[in-house]
């Protein structure tokens, strides 16, 4: 019994949090070999999806297309994964082209040794040991984990959401803020709370800073 919960918190401490690096990994995709250290100095959303040829999948591959060009524009890439293979992938992106008239623009990484899937734990056996879950890693251009999202396998994504969680990231790590429920880029943002009383004093009377009390004031970004 002690050994077994040894390894499960073994399996544990090797899955990655927010703030660790990123597993590194090679893999075939429909666009080829590629690395994660490929993509290097961008930001990446790493996503999983259960199975090909699925309803619900279908609709988040379309989904994740028609955010595709807004997110490049936030430097941002996709690359989603699965534990089918690169010909089941290309089959079943050239049917989405065929029968819904959406091209998938970003690769589909073929992880059938399970080998990224395990990695980032992306497999749940709770819910099925045969297929990957519906994972999302944010990951920033120095390779570190910056956010993890994970949906049951009967909920799609919301892509709004999605794109959301890269701008506020983003729009924290240039402005030094933190960013509120249901934040959209272009309101305002939080400001970091006061260290010391004597900053607190001086927050409250601050030009161009609202705020409620000292430790919740907000502010516009120019």
């Amino acid at each position: 019994m002690m050994n077994e919960e040894i390894k499960v918190e073994e399996v544990k401490e090797g899955l990655p949090r927010i703030g660790s690096p990123a597993p590194q990994f090679e893999s075939v995709t429909t666009h080829g070999t590629i690395q994660l250290a490929d993509y290097k100095g961008s930001w990446v959303i790493l996503f999983s999806h259960p199975a090909d040829f699925t309803p619900v999948c279908t609709t988040e591959f379309m989904a994740f297309q028609e955010i595709y060009p807004q997110l490049r524009e936030l430097n941002t890439e996709l690359l989603g994964l699965s534990i089918d293979s690169v010909h089941s992938h290309i089959a079943w992106v050239r049917n989405v082209e065929e029968k819904f008239g959406v091209k998938i623009e970003f690769p589909v990484i073929a992880d059938l040794n399970k080998d990224v899937a395990m990695k980032y734990g992306m497999i749940m056996p709770g819910e099925s040991d045969t297929s990957t879950s519906r994972a999302v890693f944010v990951i920033d251009p120095n390779q570190v984990v910056r956010a993890i999202i994970y949906y049951p396998l009967s909920a799609g994504r919301n892509m709004d959401e999605i794109l959301r969680l890269i701008e506020s990231l983003q729009t924290s790590d240039e402005h030094g803020v933190a960013t509120p429920a249901n934040w959209r880029k272009g309101e305002k943002v939080i400001v970091p709370p006061a260290a010391t009383q004597e900053m607190a004093e001086e927050r409250m009377k601050e030009e161009g800073i609202e705020c409620v009390d000292w430790y919740f004031c907000k502010k516009e970004l120019k």
